[in-house]
């Protein structure tokens, strides 16, 4: 049997069956992300219902179809989020936008970590802490293209470095968001063990990242020769970058790294490098994979509502409701507030970068990273593995609906109260 025929039969559609719904789901895109704008929400909400709508394609996808999509969307979302962090562009704050990046992903993870252990212990159905933290981990991270795209009808009235800053802040957030995630995982995957296991697991995450960090620096040298003395078009930058973002991950993973990190890294430094090249900047580099960072983002919208449980939405509102309110209102305010003396900006700036806390397409997609390590977790019965699989891809979708919702309605509102 040839490749194109098991892959058909696998997804239970003729191939050129499947290429037509892929085809049509992504024109479609265009409608809902059009209905979006002139609603003033980001588009991405429009394509997160329209992936719901869509429940039955889910028979289209196996297991082992939805981790590569996931691999590869998640990879090259934080290859394009090391491309965004220029340092060029926050001179004068770097500092604060690392504290307000990396700390405030802490801070508002631990302090919802906490909330969502409370609501579901007050509402009756009380789930264990580290699967709280977990879910608070993966939506640590915020998304500056639904904040600048909801801004955009304003943007007259936010500052630009107040625009640099949320750029920059949702780029470095992204793996500190990831390495959060993955260190609750492993110090709860340890079961609360004594001092040695609990020093293994530190130990084993410390490898993981350092490894990551290696491969990326390594790569990023590779990149930097080919940009430099085999680029000859324009046209080759995006070949480049996405074989550099697949490669950084795949390397750091056989050598037992976080593949996730190296192309962290990897977009990083090739962001803040000088280039022999005269076709070859920083900028360029960027803009180049803008059209296929924007299909990613797309796809992570679109396979998260096609394979989430839509019967489970409705039971999930109350508690949804509440940790959403509880993130717009508490965490991110507090993350925010605690680095503030640091913060060059006067307390207006501060109140609208803490309502600019929009999440976006790397929440969504570790929501399914949270999924697959529940099954590692201690104290969780096979039984019990898949209502709560449900339950917290509902809570996810329901949290970053609301916040996509009622932030992005209301920050060109409070961008005009503030101006006065």
């Amino acid at each position: 049997m040839t490749a194109p025929e098991t892959l058909a039969t696998n997804l239970e559609l003729p191939l050129h069956g499947l290429l037509a719904a892929i085809a049509v789901t992504y024109l479609a895109t265009l409608v809902v992300s059009r209905l979006a704008v002139q609603l003033r929400v980001p588009a991405i909400l429009g394509i997160l219902v329209l992936g719901v709508a869509i429940q039955p394609a889910e028979q289209l996808f196996s297991l082992q179809t939805v981790e590569a999509l996931h691999t590869v969307t998640l990879s090259m979302l934080l290859f394009v989020a090391g491309l965004n962090s220029d340092t060029h562009h926050i001179r004068g704050f770097l500092n604060y936008g690392v504290l307000l990046a990396v700390g405030g992903v802490a801070v508002s993870s631990l302090l919802l970590g906490g909330l969502i252990w409370a609501i579901f212990s007050g509402l009756g159905h009380p789930i264990p802490l580290s699967v709280a933290l977990l879910v608070a981990a993966c939506l640590g991270s915020t998304d500056a293209g639904a904040t600048l795209s909801v801004l955009r009808s304003v943007q007259d009235r936010v500052p630009v470095r107040v625009r640099s800053l949320l750029e920059f802040e949702s780029s470095v957030n992204d793996p500190a968001a990831i390495l959060f995630l993955f260190l609750i995982v492993g110090l709860a995957g340890s079961g609360g063990g004594d001092a040695g296991t609990l020093l293994d697991q530190l130990q084993s995450f410390l490898k993981s990242v350092g490894s990551g960090i290696l491969v990326g620096l390594i790569l990023t040298y590779l990149a930097q020769f080919v940009l430099n003395h085999l680029v000859t078009s324009k046209d080759q930058i995006l070949v480049v970058g996405i074989s550099m973002a697949l490669a950084s991950y795949g390397f750091a993973t056989l050598l037992g790294g976080s593949g996730f990190i190296a192309t962290y890294v990897t977009g990083l430094f090739l962001a803040n490098n000088i280039y022999e090249n005269p076709l070859i900047t920083p900028e360029l580099l960027e803009h180049s994979l803008e059209p296929f960072n924007t299909t990613m983002q797309i796809t992570v919208f679109l396979l998260f509502g096609v394979l989430i449980d839509a019967s489970s939405i409705p039971a999930a509102l109350l508690a949804g409701g509440l940790v959403a309110a509880g993130l717009m209102l508490i965490a991110r305010p507090a993350s925010v507030l605690l680095f503030q003396r640091w913060s060059p900006f006067n307390w207006r700036a501060g109140a609208l970068i803490s309502w600019c806390g929009l999440r976006g397409a790397v929440p969504i997609a570790l929501g399914y990273s949270v999924t697959q390590a529940l099954p590692s977790l201690p104290g969780l019965s096979p039984a019990e593995i898949p209502p709560l699989t449900n339950l917290i891809e509902a809570l996810i979708f329901v949290v970053v609906f609301l916040n996509l919702s009622v932030q992005g309605l209301t920050l060109p509102w409070l961008c005009r109260q503030l101006e006065h």
